[in-house]
């Protein structure tokens, strides 16, 4: 299959799927989430191993493209909700994965880049690097990540990220258990490697019966919190301070909210 938002190559049982829209930060557009379920659907039924997430370029992710968001802020309900489904299947897919996964993050982690990277089962960042659950500073509602998030660090500092909007480190986003381990930008690829190699030494049928487990004992959790997550999202894209803070981020000028 050929994508033209994301590389993908496997090597030695091993998947690695990069982000590649560098100049855009790699930021998430309807064609990269559909190549990028695609891509890890494959990955469940093929004969990998592992499976890698990375990005090209400086960044990891930058969340949604806001250029996008934009443009769809005219779209009608219904599509509102198809685009909301989309971003859910996606996470959704990744989360329950029946192969190990691994984000690699060489460079700054945003919004819906944040939870790409630490739905994953283990996250390997640089020093230094960005993450951020940065939405309401444009007038989104962070709400997909948001079920994510609550299930891994609790419900209060959950809160916080999400309320604040601010970007802390990779140092702190593992502290708080976003991040497995924090290594030296060349150490990378090689880390992860070593984690890949030591992953495939075990049983692949065990591995994948003990994530089935846990993704079990979250599922009525999470389907209600997803459901909700859904309709937050569709209905935040028709919100006036939505729409005034992607206009005023693209025209680099204070946004005026409503109240």
């Amino acid at each position: 299959m050929s994508y033209k938002t994301i590389l993908v190559t496997e090597d030695d049982g091993v998947k690695t799927i990069m982000l590649n829209r560098p100049a855009r930060r790699n930021a998430m557009t309807p064609e990269m989430q559909d190549e990028l379920i695609a891509a890890l659907e494959r990955a469940a039924t093929g004969h990998c191993r592992v499976v890698v997430i990375t990005g090209a370029g400086e960044a990891f992710c930058a969340g949604l493209d806001l250029q996008h968001l934009q443009a769809i802020s005219d779209k009608s309900q219904a599509e509102h909700v198809a685009d909301a489904e989309r971003l859910t299947r996606l996470f959704r897919t990744l989360y329950e994965l029946p192969k190990p996964t691994i984000a690699v993050v060489q460079g700054a982690a945003v919004a819906g880049g944040t939870g790409l990277a630490t739905i994953c089962d283990f996250t390997l960042a640089a020093h230094g690097v960005k993450f951020g659950f940065t939405e309401v500073k444009i007038g989104f509602v962070p709400a997909l990540v948001s079920a994510f998030l609550a299930l891994q660090i609790g419900d209060k500092r959950a809160k916080g990220l999400l309320l604040t909007g601010r970007l802390f480190s990779s140092e702190e986003a593992e502290q708080m258990g976003l991040v497995n381990e924090v290594v030296a930008a060349e150490e990378l690829a090689e880390r992860a490697g070593v984690l890949a190699a030591q992953l495939k030494a075990n049983s692949p049928q065990s591995m994948a019966a003990t994530k089935k487990l846990m993704a079990k004992q979250n599922e009525a959790w999470l389907d209600a919190a997803l459901t909700h997550a859904m309709t937050a999202n569709a209905e935040g894209r028709g919100m006036h301070d939505f729409r005034e803070g992607v206009a005023a981020f693209l025209e680099k000028r204070p946004p005026v909210w409503g109240r």
